[in-house]
């Protein structure tokens, strides 16, 4: 059930009904025509701005279609109010029986009110997290793998048939580095001293890993030249990096469908598929680029490259795939990925970075476009940074890692729920601050904590609901007597309720999970303000002498914990059943 869409439907009929009249001319274009909320609540309970988008086709004032429409809609049983405001913007008041109705459909539903079908099972990749295999995950990987999950949880709810997918990057120079660093901590495991040199990693995490590695394999690396140990070493330490990663994102809560390997685009043939593909279509030249302003980046060299023509896709310079010396670029084996996502049938991909990929949206958008023609659409979102407070001074140590503050020492803090809502109270490309003794107060400052209140409140309820001997199933509550649901302040949360399906839509439309996050924090808020309402106005307690009336009372409630639940559930978040 998404109400407006119900009452965008009945505003197209009754301006099809319109144009049968001869009111309007035949042939409109109304997919322009919407129905929301409108601006000030007090000016009624939704807005349409049919007559403003209609009145310079249809050659009429916009006052004039509204005044029309608004006779029409008020035939409607749900319609009880229709007001023409300003230029001609029509102000609509709904029924009670309309938001006594959410109640019920939310009940009937249960979490999977909302759900919509947006993306008519449309296939979409989204990959994320992608962090190079060679250390713990850090709180940078973190927000990516959060925001990431969330994301592809609701383009899930949303309908499309959704993989989650990581890049493996093992196919550079850090993985040698790995390797070394491992062998070092090998020859440690033997006692011997060893001097971790500037570029290594010297993170505790690598201890045992080198332990294994002498339990594996004995001493037979002893000794031994690089060239003999290092592509084992290499393999090995990947494997145990990417074993340390799969446990941190499921500490988080975060399951990947897809592991793709750099690495196997290597030697396969599949680097040169794809620049075949795009030599194919006339991308493909040997040319010399201009030497860029500012900071040179470390593909550009004064000499004849192998270049694709990203320009004509909507980049702003040329890019190298492949050096003088033959040797491919960065960007070859990323065309290749993308060349592979392409072609497992993908409609569309999105890819989450870092905030330091901002230079790669343009080149890797308009090699997808390439691709496939422009068939595919990649949207490239970027997470920004977080920073970390405790005990108000900045956080930036971890003694497991060395220089930086792990996913694990996040989540081993506060747990994983309030570490995966606080990641989602910022939208992506906005600086995030994480306070670890903020994000642990009970407070309404503190959203995690208010959400899970408001849920946490709602289980109590029914628990002392089915202490009294009142049944409180939702097939009991649906079929309650909702009419009884009849001040404005349980109608203002009916009509708070019915918001979630249209904000899911629009979530998944924009790719911004965080929506999902401010809404419950709305939610709540009306739910908070609705509870405390009852210590005055004794009417409004959810529990009263009148067993049908609390029943109805009860079913708005269970109806707000649904909903709760449903988003916290977008949002990888267990809803709490009580507060300690």
């Amino acid at each position: 059930m998404n109400l407006f869409a119900d009452i965008r439907t009945l505003v197209l009929d009754c301006l099809q009904t319109m144009v049968h009249e001869g009111t309007l001319p035949d042939g409109l274009d109304m997919e322009n025509v919407t129905v929301e909320p409108p601006r000030d609540a007090a000016h009624g309970d939704m807005a349409t701005n049919a007559a403003m988008v209609l009145a310079k086709p249809a050659g009429l004032q916009p006052r004039v279609i509204a005044e029309a429409l608004a006779a029409h809609l008020i035939a409607d049983g749900r319609i009880t109010g229709a007001e023409v405001a300003g230029p001609g913007f029509l102000n609509l008041r709904l029924a009670p029986s309309v938001w006594q109705g959410v109640v019920a459909a939310v009940l009937d539903a249960g979490t999977d009110f909302g759900r919509g079908d947006l993306g008519k099972g449309q296939r979409i990749n989204v990959e994320y997290v992608s962090a190079n295999p060679t250390g713990p995950l850090h709180v940078g990987h973190t927000r990516g793998a959060v925001f990431g999950d969330a994301l592809a949880s609701l383009l899930d709810f949303a309908g499309f048939d959704v993989t989650r997918e990581y890049y493996i990057n093992d196919g550079g120079a850090q993985v040698d580095v790995l390797a070394r660093s491992v062998y070092l901590r090998y020859l440690e495991a033997f006692g011997k001293e060893v001097d971790f040199e500037e570029g290594t990693y010297p993170g505790d995490y690598l201890i045992p890993v080198g332990e294994k590695l002498k339990e594996v394999k004995g001493d037979r690396y002893i000794g031994k030249p690089e060239a003999d140990w290092l592509e084992e070493v290499r393999d090995f330490a990947t494997a145990e990096m990417m074993a340390l990663i799969r446990a941190d994102l499921k500490a988080l809560g975060v399951v990947m469908d897809v592991f793709y390997s750099e690495k196997s685009l290597y030697g396969t043939g599949r680097i040169e598929a794809a620049i075949a593909d795009l030599r194919g279509k006339g991308l493909i030249y040997e040319g010399v680029l201009e030497p860029p302003k500012g900071k040179q980046p470390e593909d550009w060299e004064p000499r004849e490259q192998t270049l694709f023509k990203s320009t004509a896709h909507g980049d702003d310079v040329d890019r190298p795939v492949q050096k003088s010396d033959g040797s491919w670029t960065y960007f070859a084996p990323d065309i290749a990925y993308h060349y592979d996502k392409v072609s497992r049938g993908f409609d569309a991909l999105i890819d989450v970075f870092g905030a330091d990929h901002g230079g790669y949206v343009k080149r890797m958008k308009a090699a997808v476009s390439a691709l496939s023609d422009g068939r595919v659409s990649l949207d490239i979102k970027l997470t920004q940074l977080v920073k970390l407070y405790k005990n108000g001074e900045p956080f930036k140590m971890s003694k497991r890692a060395g220089t930086f503050v792990t996913l694990r020492d996040v989540v081993d803090q506060v747990g994983a729920d309030v570490t995966r809502f606080v990641m989602l109270t910022r939208k992506n490309d906005a600086m995030l601050d994480f306070d670890f003794d903020k994000v642990m107060e009970q407070s309404r400052e503190n959203p995690v904590f208010y959400v899970q209140y408001a849920h946490a409140r709602v289980a109590s309820v029914l628990r002392k609901a089915v202490e009294a001997g009142i049944p409180v199933d939702d097939a009991t509550l649906a079929a309650a007597d909702l009419t009884l649901l009849d001040h404005e302040a349980e109608l203002a949360m009916a009509a708070k309720l019915a918001e979630w399906p249209r904000l899911v839509e629009t979530a998944a439309r924009s790719n911004e999970p965080h929506r999902v996050a401010f809404y419950l924090y709305d939610l709540a808020g009306a739910f908070h303000a609705l509870w405390n309402r009852g210590n005055d106005v004794t009417s409004l307690r959810f529990l009263q002498d009148d067993a049908d009336v609390t029943q109805a009372k009860i079913a708005l409630a269970r109806a707000v914990g649904v909903v709760i639940a449903a988003g916290l559930g977008i949002l990888g978040v267990t809803p709490a059943q009580e507060m300690r």
